[in-house]
């Protein structure tokens, strides 16, 4: 999509702290990040959430990317949470798939500040 932030992030016009890459998914870090490690992973095709119809094989490769920024970023030893907002109501705000890699301190009870 032309007026998408995530689209252009994907194909190199808005300048991002790359992460990883593969032929299908882009990892970049979160420019408002809400713990040491804030990863975003986006398909390259564009997807509004995961509302959306994604092909599975699209979702496995996000989450296998996941995987990976965890074990790129050292956290994957210590633990990680992948969090993904769909719509609306779930405070998604930029509407392009994409899930949150958070890590690198322990987290308290579990209710995530807001991430979008």
């Amino acid at each position: 999509m032309d007026d998408c932030l995530f689209c252009k992030i994907a194909a190199g016009d808005i300048p991002s702290n790359k992460v990883y890459e593969d032929d299908d998914v882009y990892a970049f870090d979160d420019i408002s990040p809400m713990m040491p490690v804030h990863t975003l992973i986006i398909p390259k095709e564009h997807y509004d959430s995961l509302n959306d119809d994604v092909p599975e094989e699209i979702l496995g490769k996000v989450f296998a990317a996941a995987r990976k920024v965890a074990k790129l970023k050292g956290i994957d030893a210590s633990g990680f949470r992948i969090v993904s907002n769909a719509g609306e109501d779930a405070m998604q705000s930029v509407h392009h798939l994409h899930v949150h890699v958070l890590g690198g301190e322990a987290m308290n009870d579990g209710s995530p500040k807001k991430i979008g």
